[in-house]
């Protein structure tokens, strides 16, 4: 039979040829992105890797429930919310490694959930809390914030592959979230006037700034969660459960402000040592001349 027939017989039992569906221009299809395979050739692999993905829009679904709360005038659930998002970004990074399902969409993913949940959720909640009573100064503080954070977002994908992982250049997002969240949940119940939504607009701006700073701040991604720790490490996690427990916005509160504290401290540490180092060398070079000129 020719080659016609075979066609006509093709089309005749209702039975099309498949048509790849790039051509047909389907409005949703399958993902493709290269990929380094264990030989370390590149592959182009299809789809998504499912469970980092699913949680990082547990996130995402956290930070969009904390905006809705905030602007409903639920401003405990709002920051109980960014929270929980922070949790589960910290969850969808590590479940990504240890199951070795990493993938660029995945980064990319992560970064957009963070900007809606550490940028945007934080800003809006804390707007519609206190800020709002600054007036135009109440939302430049919250745009200020939410700014600070997609440079900073911005920065550290551009400096992934460059930076040493163990540490993180300016105020992670989801710090600075926490500190903005946590004062937000810590006084909920309070009658706010000028003077605290004043003290609210200083602390949103800081923390938008310390984001896009150069101090450094440990970023515990070397903590290996597979490997013996001491006993004692154990029992300090189970201390600090404990004392959230008592009072979770302020103790929270206060943890996020030392972490944070930390690396202007540390960068003031450094200066101070090196300025010392630098003091005594002088001391000991002027102390030569002083003993050539007597000779």
């Amino acid at each position: 039979m020719s080659d016609k027939g075979e066609e006509k017989k093709f089309v005749a039992e209702g039975c099309e040829p498949k048509v790849p569906a790039e051509e047909l221009g389907l409005p949703v299809d399958e993902h493709i992105e290269e990929e380094v395979s264990a030989s370390g050739a590149k592959v182009r692999a299809r789809g998504v890797y499912l469970l980092p993905n699913l949680i990082t829009t547990g996130a995402l679904f956290s930070g969009f429930y904390a905006i809705i709360a905030g602007m409903n005038g639920s401003f405990e659930a709002a920051a109980i919310a960014i929270f929980a998002a922070m949790i589960l970004d910290g969850l969808d990074g590590r479940v990504a490694r240890l199951t070795d399902t990493q993938s660029a969409f995945g980064v990319q993913y992560d970064s957009l959930s963070d900007m809606v949940s550490f940028g945007l959720a934080p800003a809006l909640v804390v707007f519609g809390w206190a800020l709002d009573l600054l007036g135009k100064f109440g939302w430049a503080a919250a745009f200020l914030y939410a700014a600070c954070a997609a440079l900073r977002l911005a920065r550290f994908n551009t400096q992934v592959d460059t930076v040493d992982k163990g540490v993180f250049i300016g105020l992670a997002s989801p710090t600075a979230a926490a500190i903005v969240a946590s004062m937000v949940w810590a006084g909920h119940n309070t009658d706010v006037g000028i003077g605290l939504a004043v003290v609210a607009a200083g602390v949103t701006v800081i923390s938008g700034l310390l984001m896009v700073s150069n101090f450094r701040y440990t970023s515990f991604k070397k903590v290996d969660f597979k490997g013996r720790v001491p006993f004692v490490m154990m029992l300090a996690v189970i201390l600090i459960f404990s004392l959230v427990t008592i009072d979770p916005p302020r103790v929270l509160l206060t943890i996020a402000v030392i972490y944070t504290a930390s690396g202007p401290g540390l960068w003031l540490w450094r200066w101070s040592r090196s300025k010392s180092a630098m003091g005594g060398a002088t001391g000991k070079e002027e102390g030569r001349q002083a003993e050539d000129n007597q000779e």
